[in-house]
């Protein structure tokens, strides 16, 4: 038996106009009149095979005397039908049919609507929001130490919590920082102009710049011509081709005193060329085909080509300058360099094989790979016009951060002058530079915590840390040896509050060195040793040295992972420095 049924609900309908859509072969008809006193119609027609057909009516009220009045007809070969109307303002709907039954079911519009699905949390996660905060809170409200202001101890509590935010990660990086900047300048820790001071850094805007560089490297498809080079020479193994890349940089590293400019302006690009040339790219789940490795090992490698020589990192000077001041000793080129060699050659070739052993690539082994590297440069054919340009300034650009230094050009200038060539040329548009989100969420997050652990430094936090440890030092009574090795471990691991190199000299050094000397070590030993290290500390985290953002930038390792293996390479380093070159140092007279 047919069953028709009606819905009587009190809902306001506007009128209708008169329209027909046609959708996959079902006509769709509705019509009304308006300002008539008689009902406004509106019918839809369907057509099926089905065995019962169904109609449907619907009467709403509206502001003239008639109703508004809609009826859904299905025609099939059936003998019954079953009718169903909706009724709103007016007496039910009667079936005359004796095969059909009608019933009335009052109801609310918001009862017949289906319930529209709940949207998804777009904020923070909440549980690492809370750790945050959490860590904060709580050593906001301990005790403040003597020697320590009431504003130190205020900003440490807020440098914290952001740290422990940008590990679990709430929200973005450069949400987070944004956060803390937020919360040093309500409390009154920072004033407005002290919390954006490091905005106007150079070294955030020089690795800004550098993804800037990068997408003009892969645009023009420059960077794949020069991947596919580097493939074609030695990419029939991973490592292989790891070792190239690291042994390029630290080829350039006496001769470009930028750590940053290195990473960034030249061999970001080319990695992240390689990666894409080998089928390892970001968020497809390829990360680990080649593209993590490749970034953790470029970056950690970064680190050492940069304690090798005295002008491979800008901070580097600095540490020299220092130690004439402190000892009345001089560090010059050719001191360093051979002091560094040994030790810094065995980490160059260690430290790629071990993170190729514990955090290896799924693709080890490629022997096709040089010969369709070679087949991919025959298709490429002859350098395009905007590969040319992007070449030329690269080598410009190149050119000035290896001898801005005589002609009074520094590295964020010298890049500046390159996109500007490359703005000017149409091979990168300021609208691409505008999508690189990453660019500008890591100028973001790491020009705040620049200013954060700058102002610790002004505060006075920095000094009392220094003058602590080395009264608990030299109150231990242990031989120069031990004493030196508790004060190179502080030293170190304490550049997990630092967001730059030469923050951390200019804060730590000196106190360090005069307690080293103090206490028995030889003081050019001690100077070197600090000022090595100054530069191994940097792979602890991704904010630790200017090399760090650019790698952890290209989104291909976790930050946990990150941090671990910076650990875990740190602890080898310093075995390898301490140790092979200790020997080394004993062999040369430094001890």
């Amino acid at each position: 038996m047919a069953i028709s049924s009606a819905i009587a609900c009190n809902v306001a309908f506007s009128p209708l106009s008169y329209r027909k859509i046609n959708l996959s072969g079902i006509g769709v008809a509705s019509a009304s009149r308006i300002g008539s006193k008689s009902p406004k119609f509106a019918a839809l027609r369907l057509r099926s095979n089905s065995r019962s057909s169904h109609s449907s009516a619907l009467h709403l009220p509206s502001k003239s005397r008639s109703s508004q009045f809609a009826a859904l007809h299905l025609r099939s070969n059936s003998r019954s039908s079953q009718f169903a109307a909706l009724r709103l303002g007016s007496p039910p709907l009667r079936s005359n049919s004796r095969s059909s039954q009608f019933a009335v079911v009052r109801a609310s519009a918001a009862a017949s609507a289906p319930p529209s699905p709940a949207e998804p949390w777009q904020g923070a996660a909440l549980k690492p929001l809370a750790a945050s905060i959490l860590t904060g809170v709580v050593l906001w409200f301990v005790p403040v130490p003597g020697g320590v202001s009431r504003e130190a101890w205020k900003l440490l509590a807020i440098f914290l919590a952001t740290i422990v935010g940008i590990i679990t990660q709430p929200l973005p990086l450069g949400a987070v920082a944004l956060l803390g900047l937020g919360a040093a300048v309500l409390t009154k820790t920072l004033t407005f102009a002290a919390a954006f001071s490091a905005f106007g850094d150079p070294i955030p805007w020089l690795i800004a710049l550098a993804f800037f560089f990068a997408r003009g490297f892969i645009k023009t498809g420059l960077g794949n011509r020069v991947a596919y080079q580097f493939v074609s020479m030695f990419g029939s193994s991973s490592l292989g081709l790891g070792y190239s890349l690291v042994f390029s940089e630290a080829l350039l590293a006496p001769a470009i005193p930028s750590v940053s400019a290195r990473a960034g302006g030249i061999f970001l690009p080319l990695v992240k060329s390689l990666c894409t040339a080998c089928g390892s790219n970001v968020g497809d789940g390829t990360e680990r085909k080649l593209g993590a490795w490749l970034m953790l090992t470029c970056f950690q490698t970064s680190v050492i080509s940069s304690s090798m020589f005295l002008t491979a990192m800008a901070a580097n000077p600095l540490s020299a300058n220092l130690t004439q001041g402190a000892i009345n000793q001089t560090i010059g080129w050719t001191d360093w360099a051979v002091a560094a060699s040994v030790p810094g050659l065995i980490s160059l070739i260690v430290v790629p094989l071990l993170l190729y052993v514990i955090y290896p690539p799924s693709v080890k082994s490629s022997p096709d790979a040089p010969k369709l590297a070679r087949e991919k440069l025959e298709k490429m054919g002859p350098m395009t016009k905007n590969e040319i340009i992007m070449s030329v300034t690269l080598l410009l650009t190149v050119g000035l951060w290896v001898f801005g230094g005589v002609i009074n050009v520094d590295a964020v200038t010298a890049a500046i002058l390159g996109l500007s060539v490359l703005l000017i040329t149409g091979v990168v548009t300021w609208k691409e530079c505008l999508s690189e989100s990453v660019a500008w969420d890591t100028l973001t997050w790491f020009a705040a915590l620049i200013a954060m652990a700058g102002y610790l430094n002004k505060y006075g936090l920095i000094s009392w840390f220094s003058q602590t440890v080395v009264q608990f030092v030299g109150g231990l009574g242990l031989s120069w040896q031990l004493s030196f090795g508790i004060l190179v471990m502080l030293y170190f691991y304490s550049h997990y509050f630092f967001a730059s190199g030469a923050a951390h000299i200019g804060a730590m050094f000196t106190a360090f060195l005069s307690v080293a000397s103090a206490l028995g070590t030889p003081p050019l030993f001690a100077a070197m040793v600090l000022a090595f290290l100054s530069n191994l500390m940097g792979g602890l985290t991704h904010y630790g040295i200017g090399s760090a953002p650019v790698f952890y930038g290209a989104n291909y390792v976790p930050l946990a992972t990150w941090w671990g293996y910076g650990f875990l390479v740190s602890v080898v380093n310093i075995i390898i420095w301490l140790g092979v070159g200790g020997i080394w140092w004993k062999a040369i007279g430094l001890w």
